[in-house]
C-alpha cells in the first residue's frame, strides 16, 4: 500500500484548496498579525500564510493554456494587501515610467488590476487599483451610475505599491497595500466580506491579452454584477 508522508499531504491540500478558490465565486484574505513594507517575493514568511488563487482564464470563461496570473491577500486592521505573479512572454511598458504620483490611463499598458466594493446595496460603486510591472499605479473611485466615470481618478486612497521583474524567469510581481478605511466604512473583522474581481493585462494590440478571475463574459471588466467575492479570514 502506497502511504504518503506528510509533507506531500499538505502539498496535495494546498493544491486542493488553491484549485478549489479559482473554480468558486470566494476567495479568503488570511488575516496578519501586523503590518510590513510591501514585500513582492511569494515565499517570504508574509506571502507563505496566504492562500493563493490561480486565474487563467480570459473574459469569455476561456481558459489560456500557458498564461496564468497567482494572487494572494491578506489583511491587518488597518490594510488589505495583495500579491500578483505574473509569468509573461513580452512585457508592454510605458516610456518614462514615474512612481511619484499616479499614471492616468495605466490599463493601456501590462498592469495587474483589483475591482473592489464594499457597498452590497448599490454594487455599481467601487474601487479600481492598478499596478504594472514597473511600479506605477492608479486608484480610481468608479460609479457607473455617473456619465462620465473615468474622472474618478482624481481620487486619492493612500494606497502604496511596489513591483519588480524577474527576466531570469520571465516573471513579474507586484504588491499592494491598500487602507481599508478607503474602501469600507464599517470597522474592520473577521468575516467581512466585499465584492471583488481581479485582472491582469499583458500585450499591445493586436496580441494584447488579459485574464480574469471572474468573467463578466462581456468587453467589458467593469460588469459588477459578475464579480466575486473577498472574505476577510482568520490567522492560519
Amino acid at each position: 500500500m502506497l502511504t504518503l508522508r506528510p509533507i506531500a499531504l499538505g502539498l496535495l491540500a494546498s493544491l486542493a484548496a488553491t484549485l478549489a478558490a479559482a473554480a468558486s465565486d470566494q476567495f479568503i484574505s488570511v488575516r496578519a498579525p501586523a503590518d510590513v513594507s510591501l514585500d513582492t517575493n511569494p515565499t517570504s514568511e508574509f506571502w507563505r500564510a496566504a492562500k493563493p488563487v490561480i486565474i487563467d482564464t480570459d473574459n469569455k470563461g476561456v481558459r489560456q493554456s500557458g498564461f496564468t496570473m497567482e494572487v494572494r491577500t491578506r489583511w491587518t486592521p488597518e490594510n488589505l494587501y495583495f500579491l500578483f505573479q505574473c509569468p509573461y512572454q513580452d512585457l508592454y511598458l510605458k516610456p518614462n515610467p514615474s512612481t511619484a504620483s499616479e499614471t492616468n490611463q495605466l490599463w493601456n499598458w501590462d498592469v495587474a488590476e483589483v475591482f473592489i466594493g464594499s457597498d452590497f446595496e448599490n454594487i455599481r460603486r467601487y474601487k479600481e487599483f492598478e499596478v504594472s510591472p514597473q511600479a506605477e499605479w492608479v486608484d480610481l473611485d468608479i460609479d457607473l451610475s455617473k456619465t462620465h466615470p473615468e474622472t474618478g481618478w482624481l481620487w486619492n486612497s493612500g494606497f502604496k505599491a511596489a513591483a519588480r521583474v524577474d527576466r531570469t524567469s520571465k516573471t513579474w510581481y507586484a504588491a499592494m497595500r491598500i487602507p481599508l478605511k478607503a474602501i469600507d466604512k464599517r470597522g474592520p473583522k473577521e468575516g467581512n466580506e466585499f465584492r471583488v474581481n481581479l485582472y491582469l493585462s499583458e500585450g499591445k494590440a493586436p496580441n494584447h491579452r488579459s485574464l480574469v478571475w471572474r468573467p463578466t463574459l462581456k468587453s467589458s471588466f467593469h460588469i459588477p454584477e459578475k464579480f466575486g467575492i473577498l472574505k476577510l479570514g482568520n490567522a492560519q
